[in-house]
């Protein structure tokens, strides 16, 4: 076993956001999911269960569904975005605990998300919390190139000038933790709480145990008080 990589030099925190900046089990994201099988389903004029199974080979092989239909069959991102996110954010409730945490951490803070700004836009503003972010990278930016692509994140970093070794990461798929840590990020795995029901696929929820995982939390907000008090 390696020694986790701590939060000492750490200067720049990089958040995901959906799942990440809320709780797993507000299944926002099953809106989102629900209407990209409105949109596969409608797109290749199929069946709804026949576009779940393409939806989710193309999500896992892809790392999202709108690359493989970009892929296999040249949707144009703007359509396929702006009918997948549009959603009612109102489960998200204002999290000032959370904003106060973010808040106090030391130096810059960021948002890398395979969504689009509109959407964490929209996010950040009912937990109440965007005024602590610096910038959203979004699926836009990286070129619609979404995680776990290592250009994705190499682009992120060139973009916004972050330093990997002084970075720490904080994401919900630890998939999604591999080239982080490959290039020296601290990162942090968000789980459930396991306090209600989530939609999630198995897949999803697995590697807590894997080596390219620092840390491991189901409380975002409490991990980020016992950081500051450290």
């Amino acid at each position: 076993m390696t020694t986790p990589r701590r939060f000492t030099d750490i200067d720049t925190w990089v958040f995901d956001l959906d799942n990440t900046l809320y709780p797993h089990h507000v299944n926002l994201w099953q809106q989102v999911d629900t209407r990209i099988g409105e949109f596969v389903s409608a797109w290749l004029k199929i069946t709804r269960d026949e576009a779940r199974v393409i939806q989710k080979d193309y999500y896992r092989r892809y790392g999202t569904t709108m690359r493989g239909m970009m892929t296999e069959h040249g949707v144009r991102a703007d359509d396929y975005l702006a009918y997948v996110h549009r959603i009612d954010h109102s489960p998200l409730e204002p999290n000032p605990a959370m904003g106060a945490a973010i808040a106090r951490l030391p130096g810059r803070k960021l948002i890398l998300t395979n969504g689009s700004t509109d959407h964490a836009s929209a996010v950040l503003a009912r937990l109440g919390i965007g005024d602590h972010f610096e910038a959203v990278f979004d699926i836009i930016a990286a070129d619609l190139e979404p995680k776990p692509a290592p250009q994705t994140y190499q682009k992120f970093l060139r973009d916004h000038g972050v330093t990997p070794a002084t970075s720490a990461m904080f994401e919900d798929l630890a998939r999604n933790l591999v080239v982080p840590h490959q290039l020296g990020m601290t990162t942090v795995l968000v789980v459930p709480d396991g306090s209600q029901e989530v939609v999630r696929e198995d897949w999803e929820l697995e590697g807590r145990d894997a080596a390219h995982v620092d840390h491991v939390t189901d409380d975002l907000t409490g991990f980020l008080q016992k950081v500051l008090s450290t």
